[in-house]
């Protein structure tokens, strides 16, 4: 059948992915990657090593140890906290897949004499008269399409997803039956391979603060804020904004950011129209196929937990993509990416620059 090298990272979802495997036949071996390194409670990294190493141990498995710590900083965080000072949100989750878990562990795996690599990620992969597509996750609450649309055609055709086709509720239900400590671990959560962590006390580790005025729309200030790269588009709480600014009552939203006067821009209300958009610009343009699809009218998101909504694709050039929504959109972030789909098919994304109307 072949031999495949498993990440396995601690969690559940690769656990019942590497049992597949060996159920259908494949010599599996496995690899943690650590890729921060830090002894604070906020990593997991060895609780995760020792839980990779009991299911090992049950599935009878050689497990090995990469430290990418050093390429995580250069490709990932780099990049991370440069965009953090630029005023926007970036999703490094999406950059780890792409430059770590299917580039350096790909590459490293294969060294290794792996013909394929596997991962416990809920996508499905189909080979379509020789172009490889990327699906949603049969799970549609777990579906991590949007973290992966940055994969090419290499990249997804040496790889396989073994739980790709099932439900969460089943996969933690299969390891307890396997004895898998592991079973009930709460899913990963916050930075990729850094963990959860008050985003505001980390940022403060390496990145100066330049506290300044929160204003409103029309200049008027209301307030302080702590430092521009602590908030993003959209963001409601921790303002630190009370009543008596206006004859209205409603919540005070995040509409924007002034980087030139270091002041950040509020309005009231989850309805005010400065929130929505239609339209946006976005770079970095990638398609998993290679090339842009044959239609313009699509379906995209611009958050991982968001709707897909109908939209129309213009003006594509080689790295850039204008986008207009067939709805307005609340609260399009800089920095997040904007990601499309056919139906079932991932097809690929941009890297959101600007919104308007």
């Amino acid at each position: 059948m072949g031999r495949i090298i498993i990440g396995m990272s601690g969690g559940v979802d690769s656990a019942v992915a590497a049992y597949n495997l060996i159920e259908l036949g494949y010599d599996v071996e496995a690899i943690f990657m650590k890729n921060w390194e830090d002894d604070s409670e906020s990593c997991t990294a060895a609780q995760d090593y020792k839980d990779a190493l009991q299911v090992c141990d049950k599935l009878k498995i050689p497990l090995h140890s990469v430290n990418f710590a050093k390429e995580y900083w250069d490709k990932v965080f780099k990049y991370f906290l440069e965009e953090y000072k630029n005023g926007r949100t970036p999703n490094p989750d999406i950059l780890c897949n792409t430059e770590i878990k299917f580039k350096k562990f790909l590459n490293y795996a294969i060294e290794l004499g792996a013909d394929k690599i596997a991962t416990g990620h809920y996508v499905q992969s189909i080979n379509n008269n020789g172009n490889v597509q990327l699906l949603k996750g049969r799970d549609y609450t777990k579906d991590q399409s949007y973290f992966l649309y940055g994969l090419n055609q290499q990249q997804i055709s040496a790889t396989l997803f073994p739980i790709g086709n099932q439900i969460k509720s089943n996969i933690r239900k299969k390891a307890n039956q396997l004895g898998f400590t592991n079973f009930d671990k709460k899913d990963s959560v916050g930075i990729c391979f850094i963990g959860e962590r008050n985003i505001k006390d980390f940022l403060k580790q390496y990145l100066p603060a330049k506290p300044g005025a929160i204003v409103t729309d029309n200049g008027t200030e209301i307030g302080k804020h702590d430092g521009l790269m602590y908030y993003t588009i959209g963001q409601r709480k921790g303002l630190g904004i009370g009543g008596g600014y206006s004859n209205f009552n409603g919540a005070w939203y995040v509409i924007g950011k002034s980087l030139g006067n270091n002041e950040l821009i509020v309005a009231q209300g989850h309805d005010n129209p400065a929130l929505y958009h239609k339209k946006i610009k976005a770079s970095e343009l990638h398609w998993i196929s290679g090339e842009p699809p044959k239609t313009n009218k699509l379906k995209a998101k611009i958050r991982y937990r968001g709707n897909e909504i109908p939209c129309e694709i213009r003006n594509i050039s080689q790295n850039s993509i204008n986008i207009e929504f067939k709805k307005l959109c609340f609260g399009i972030s800089p920095g997040q990416s904007v990601v499309f789909y056919d139906k079932q098919i991932c097809l690929g994304g941009a890297v959101i620059d600007s919104y308007y109307n």
